[in-house]
């Protein structure tokens, strides 16, 4: 949460004050950028190289000095200003995951407006007597078409034009998609349904866009500026993106709180049967109108105070001469990273299916508690307490999701295990737990998968799909990623129509299972690892030269089961790696240079939010510069030396 960044010289790195003295020293010069404290000890060998007793020292004393360091800058800013701390969370975290927020305010909104209308319009939406029951179902499925369409297409605008053109364009769309819904009607109530259902597939395509969108901006982000990675990235790139996106659950704990509160007001102050279409009326609308000024805002500031989103996509955009999208990328990602392609969209697909199989115990254990019940006032409260149940699961990823000794891959893993067992053990005792004895016991099942289902691969599978992927394709990544998962809350939503509830219970605990053993084999653990490297690998593999590599991005920490029994991590030599890092950084600085010389020669302002990542520490510029002048002044002598005026 603290908005201090860290400098050229990490706090207490034992190599940082011999630096002023002994210019001279390149290991003194480098070894306080390239073998940070946070990841390496003072002997510079890398935590992921440490035995396993060594590992958990040094990571659980480096992360409690972090965490007394954090907390001593929130007391510091509240003391300066008590508001301080909440004004720097909503800048964070709040305003990042802003989109992410008003989309699972909405989408969650459809779901619970559903038992209202039925009860309201029980010809139209219970009955069907004067609707057709296809365009009912189309609601649901027209939703999850649309959220497709905008992961995939949005995706790629994102990587082609830029992180802060498709940012706008979501705003927009969900803006107008608000105003269609909040109007939405028709001559007769067929046509409203289906006014309604076409209004929330254009309303959810921009909602799709929002997937890859925030993911990248928001690591991105994270990244900074400058040639070399910081603290920030490091050890809370997860936190960041995690952060920004548990403001969806946020959005669905307001939308079930706004919406019991529009139907007491509406309703004459009770939320009990029979329901007037006039009341139904105002709550669903009202409850759209809402988030539509937000939606609003949003658009505004994604214009004028998001210029630099793109920033990072730019650079590396400009790095290999490509202007529109970069389609060697592309295939060579499919080429090097297809199995990290199938285990991102594979285990959300599989999360997918269990997110919305978490709905099936709450209908079952509700009709058990109330078999009268009439109310869908008892099913919002049962809602409002299981989103409650999820937001701990939100934050508690959010905390340990950077945690090197647990970290991303063991979160999804565990995650997915328990739900497969939360899953699997009514479906086998299914009559045993819908007796009333032992509901209690349903219950609690309900709310700890929706607990693990957050405090695992819901929030993983956010996080690495955009995380494991160079920058060039990574929203095109995410969307497709999160497009495939769709497709699994898609096949649960159709399957569901043409099987009994115990069958369902029978189905879905297997897809708990075959995302943990996806996960296991082919997702990379990018957990601790430096983004920056990451795209140091992917300039050499782009460059046709993966096996001059020799960095921690293909330590066998970092890589995944399938990607280690191919060899990938057969080139890391930290030594190797040393050495090239610093000729990686003269080769870079000079570019640099030359870029300068080149624009101040054309008079040219060229895109300062690109050259602010060009910045460079005193130190390190000023030891390239003596070498240069150095080497040219060799160069000049023996240039001299044998020139005909000189024999």
């Amino acid at each position: 949460m603290s908005d201090t960044t860290e400098t050229s010289v990490p706090e207490g790195h034992p190599q940082a004050p011999a630096l002023a003295h002994d210019h001279h020293d390149e290991k003194a010069i480098f070894d306080y950028l390239l073998r940070p404290d946070d990841s390496y000890d003072a002997n510079g060998v890398y935590w992921a190289d440490m035995s396993p007793a060594q590992r958990v020292k040094f990571v659980t004393s480096y992360d409690a000095r972090e965490a007394s360091r954090e907390l001593g800058v929130v007391g510091r800013m509240f003391k300066k200003d008590p508001l301080s701390p909440v004004s720097s969370y909503f800048r964070n975290y709040v305003i990042p995951g802003a989109g992410l927020g008003l989309e699972g305010y909405v989408l969650f909104s459809i779901g619970n407006i559903k038992p209202l209308l039925q009860k309201a319009f029980p010809a139209c939406w219970n009955s069907f007597d004067i609707c057709n029951n296809n365009w009912i179902a189309a609601v649901d499925y027209l939703e999850i078409c649309g959220i497709i369409v905008g992961q995939i297409l949005v995706g790629i605008i994102g990587d082609w034009i830029g992180r802060r053109w498709g940012l706008i364009q979501d705003a927009s769309i969900m803006f107008l998609g608000l105003v269609m819904l909040t109007a939405a009607w028709g001559v007769t109530e067929n046509g409203w349904v289906i006014c309604y259902a076409f209004s929330l597939f254009f309303y959810s395509v921009g909602v799709g866009g929002e997937y890859p969108m925030t993911a990248t901006s928001s690591m991105e982000n994270a990244v900074g500026s400058g040639k070399v990675s910081t603290k920030e990235d490091r050890l809370h790139r997860g936190r960041k993106v995690t952060g920004a996106f548990l403001m969806q659950g946020w959005g669905q704990f307001w939308n079930q709180v706004i919406l019991i509160v529009l139907l007491l007001i509406f309703h004459h102050g009770t939320g009990n049967p029979p329901y007037s279409t006039v009341s139904a009326q105002w709550t669903y609308r009202v409850s759209f109108a809402i988030p539509a000024v937000g939606t609003l805002w949003l658009v505004y500031y994604r214009a004028y105070k998001m210029k630099s989103a793109s920033k990072q996509l730019a650079i590396s955009k400009r790095r290999v001469h490509v202007t529109g999208y970069d389609l060697k990328s592309l295939k060579l990602t499919l080429t090097h990273f297809g199995p990290r392609l199938f285990a991102t969209a594979g285990a959300w697909f599989a999360n997918d299916v269990f997110f919305y199989g978490n709905k099936l115990f709450q209908s079952d254990f509700i009709a058990v508690i109330s078999p009268d019940n009439k109310s869908v006032m008892e099913g919002w409260l049962y809602n409002l307490a299981n989103v409650g149940v999820s937001l701990v699961g939100y934050y508690l990823a959010s905390f340990l999701i950077d945690n090197k000794l647990y970290g991303r891959k063991w979160m999804q893993i565990v995650g997915f295990l328990l739900d497969f067992v939360l899953f699997v053990i009514p479906a086998f005792h299914y009559t045993y737990y819908k007796e009333t004895a032992n509901i209690g016991s349903f219950q609690a099942m309900y709310f700890l998968s929706s607990f693990f289902n957050q405090f695992g691969p819901n929030a993983v599978t956010f996080l690495v799909a955009a995380e494991v992927f160079p920058t060039p394709i990574r929203a095109t990544a995410h969307g497709f990623s999160a497009a495939v998962g769709k497709l699994g809350a898609l096949l649960a939503a159709v399957l569901y129509n043409y099987i009994s509830t115990q069958m369902k219970f029978y189905i879905v605990p297997w897809f708990g299972l075959a995302g943990a053993l996806v996960t296991f084999v082919f997702l990379p653990d990018s957990t601790g690892l430096d983004l920056k490297e990451q795209e140091r690998r992917w300039r050499y593999i782009r460059d046709g030269r993966e096996h001059e590599y020799h960095g921690v991005a293909v330590h066998p920490k970092h890589l995944s089961l399938w990607e280690r029994w191919r060899g990938a991590g057969k080139y890391y030599d930290p030594t190797l790696d040393y050495t090239q890092k610093i000729k990686d950084m003269r080769s870079d600085w000079e570019e640099s240079q030359a870029r300068k010389a080149e624009q101040l020669a054309g008079d040219e302002k060229g895109d300062m939010a690109v050259h602010e990542d060009e910045a460079w520490s005193s130190d390190i510029s000023t030891y390239f510069e003596r070498i240069t002048k150095g080497a040219n002044s060799k160069l000049a002598l023996n240039e001299k030396e044998h020139s005909p005026s000189s024999s």
